[in-house]
């Protein structure tokens, strides 16, 4: 009997935990005893998810009960043409999804992108923000709260930054809803997405708030910050990055490469981003950009479930006279909360990192921040392309026939 096997006969007789195997055996070895069980216990072959390509000890720091890996297809778009105050170079972007048709419809895009001459992109807001939620006797001690910690933001922003050698603690905005206060702490994390960084760190500030204020504290998230949620305050307040990218396009180009015209794509955007997004009460004004979003996190290995934050875009398309006639369409696409980072998470696995070397973009930048903005900015861009495909097929009604040809 192998030692996978001996383990996965140990766990069924309950001699031990399903998570206290690598106590026992080296990570691979233990991750192999885990697909024995699965196997057994559910009659499946799980050839495929043990076909993995790196060490299981180098996933220990972002996964639990390991049994092996899986496998999304990636593929490549781009270059990515993008003027940004980051990045003002080309760039190709990894995408990984299972959606077919996806890719081609965002190469499209980027292919009338770099023919106008390349996307402005920009970082207009940067913060990464955690709430936790006090509890107070009333109204006048959540006003003496409030005021101390407006008093004594230097004390508060020592304490937070004790705990890190990167993060810089920005802003905290105060909320009362009756005895409980909510402190939104606002964080440069530089090149790390920086959640936990903004956790850490946000917890020694409370210290300081209980042993200073009436306040106690509940819960050190108290979901005003907002993560991983559908949330207002992050499409108006913004988190992570805030990004924007817009670029111009030709008439003539719209009509000889997108076969369509820049009256029309507006018109699309209108009715359909803009105003069929209000009254199905979206927080997202868009058409499809947490697709892009979703695939690029995948392959950089951003948390996938702040997609849900990403959807907070809104898309504008315009159609523009010029002096001879013609009617060019202004594109663009903000991203309230796009959260990203090229250090740390799963940035480090290794299929993930070598998508951010094919970015340019591995690890930390110089200066700090500068490659997490570049990844925000190129991100924007492929989701613009993705918005100007996909509106350009509405209205042309090309999108159905697209798919049938490619088979989806």
């Amino acid at each position: 009997m192998t030692d996978a096997e001996d383990l996965a006969e140990r766990v069924r007789d309950g001699d031990l935990r399903i998570h206290e195997l690598e106590e026992h055996a080296d990570y691979d070895t233990a991750a192999h005893a885990r697909r024995l069980l699965v196997e057994r216990e559910t009659g499946t072959e799980l050839e495929a998810i043990g076909d993995y390509a790196f060490p299981a000890e180098q996933a220990d720091p972002n996964i639990e009960n390991m049994i092996g890996a899986a496998q999304v297809p990636m593929g490549v778009v781009g270059p990515v043409p993008v003027n940004g105050g980051a990045t003002d170079d080309e760039h190709y972007l990894p995408l990984a999804t299972t959606e077919g048709a996806l890719l081609a419809s965002v190469n499209r895009g980027l292919g009338v992108i770099r023919t106008a001459g390349g996307a402005d992109a920009r970082v207009t807001k940067n913060g990464m923000t955690r709430a936790p939620v006090f509890r107070v006797a009333g109204v006048a001690e959540a006003a003496e709260t409030v005021e101390w910690v407006e008093d004594n933001f230097e004390a508060l922003r020592e304490a937070a930054e004790s705990t890190t050698s990167h993060g810089e603690l920005l802003d905290i905005e105060p909320y009362v809803v009756g005895d409980s206060v909510f402190l939104r702490f606002a964080y440069d994390t530089k090149d790390a997405m920086g959640m936990n960084m903004a956790t850490i760190a946000t917890g020694e500030a409370c210290e300081l708030v209980e042993r200073e204020t009436p306040a106690s504290l509940v819960a050190l998230s108290g979901n005003l910050c907002s993560d991983k949620k559908p949330a207002a305050i992050n499409a108006v307040e913004g988190r992570g990055r805030s990004v924007t990218a817009d670029v111009l396009v030709p008439g003539e180009l719209v009509e000889d490469r997108l076969h369509t015209t820049a009256d029309a794509i507006a018109e699309a955007n209108t009715r359909k981003n803009l105003i069929g997004s209000a009254k199905a009460g979206s927080l997202g004004f868009n058409a499809h950009a947490a697709n892009v979003v979703g695939a690029a996190f995948l392959a950089t290995g951003q948390d996938e479930a702040q997609v849900v934050e990403a959807a907070n875009t809104i898309t504008t398309m315009d159609a523009r006279e010029r002096d001879d006639g013609t009617t060019d369409l202004y594109a663009s696409v903000s991203l309230a909360s796009l959260e990203v980072g090229t250090v740390g998470g799963g940035t480090k696995l290794p299929t993930q990192a070598e998508a951010l070397e094919v970015l340019g973009l591995r690890g930390g930048g110089d200066p700090p921040g500068s490659n997490a903005d570049a990844l925000a900015e190129i991100i924007a861009v492929g989701a613009l392309a993705g918005e100007l495909s996909l509106l350009a097929a509405l209205a042309s009604r090309h999108l159905a026939s697209a798919h049938e040809d490619l088979g989806r």
